[in-house]
């Protein structure tokens, strides 16, 4: 039977959320936004696929594995909610990029087979547990600065992507097993993430004023690491030196961003197996506190209550 637990904490985003969560660092505050966006239209997808993937799992050890992964993914979609929603209460506008990022998430649903769903989503969960044992490696600066209910959000759903890290591949090769066509569609799931997050900085750059975001969104789209062009360090270039934000990960060493790089690559080879992925050490600290009934969505305040 799986080991992964369906957890439910209770987020609460009622109180107003700032757009620049992290202060100080508008790069990164726009890469965890915009994936709260993303989160909400890839888990849906993944809910509705792994539904209809059901009668494909004979194995009932995997069954078992697919009805947990959906009921994580589908929690975390339930919270983003929140936090998307906080966001388009103060920018009214962003209800609209969302819808379009979902109905984006809709047409692919509706337009390609089921194969090619799970094949998308085992190729794009494989990324997720080097991406995020880099930030979880580093979340006293990407996330202990900022507002302790966004950072305690990312800390939860990062954990339980690593939890359940070999999940969809293990879907996927149950109901299809076929590597080399999951290989063949790596370049349009990276076409289309392009696209989408086209969409939500485009959204983001129309519905948030400058003066919040701090930051041109086009220039930000994957992992909010772009360098500014060389044009705007010119001292008669389009923006003074002083103006353009620091990359989202400037706090985070080269060294580890290029075996993080590595690693993501790594997963998009054909005999990749998440089960044998390098781990956050933060994730058991995070695993025994929830284990203990101590508060995760105030992860930094309530350690200094207690």
């Amino acid at each position: 039977m799986t080991d992964l637990e369906v957890r439910r904490p209770k987020f609460d985003f009622t109180e107003d959320v700032p757009w620049e969560w992290n202060p100080g660092n508008p790069s990164f505050s726009f890469s965890m936004n915009a994936t709260s966006f993303i989160a909400i239209c890839f888990e849906q997808m993944i809910v509705a696929a792994v539904q209809e993937a059901k009668p494909l799992l004979g194995d009932p050890d995997v069954a078992a594995e697919a009805l947990a992964f959906l009921r994580q993914e589908a929690q975390h979609s339930s919270s983003h909610r929140k936090h998307v929603g906080a966001l388009c209460k103060r920018y009214p506008g962003l209800a609209q990029t969302l819808d379009k990022a979902i109905a984006s998430y809709d047409s692919l649903a509706a337009n390609t087979s089921l194969k090619y769903r799970l094949a998308y989503i085992a190729n794009l969960e494989a990324t997720f547990t080097p991406s995020m044992k880099l930030m979880l490696d580093n979340e006293d600066t990407l996330f202990r600065p900022g507002d302790d209910r966004v950072a305690s959000l990312f800390l939860w759903h990062f954990v339980e992507e690593v939890e359940h890290r070999s999940s969809a591949m293990v879907i996927y090769n149950e109901a299809y097993g076929d590597t080399w066509f999951r290989m063949k569609s790596i370049p349009s799931v990276v076409k289309h993430l392009i696209e989408v997050m086209g969409i939500i900085a485009d959204g983001v750059n129309e519905h948030v004023p400058e003066s919040d975001r701090k930051i041109d969104a086009r220039t930000r789209l994957a992992v909010g690491e772009a360098e500014p062009s060389l044009w705007d360090r010119l001292p008669f270039g389009t923006k003074k030196p002083s103006s353009i934000a620091p990359p989202g990960f400037a706090t985070v060493s080269w060294r580890e961003k290029f075996v993080a790089a590595a690693r993501v690559l790594m997963s998009q080879t054909p005999f990749h197996n998440p089960a044998h992925a390098v781990l956050p050490k933060f994730a058991d600290c995070w695993f025994e506190r929830w284990d203990k009934g101590e508060d995760v969505t105030r992860w930094y305040s309530a350690q200094i209550a207690s």
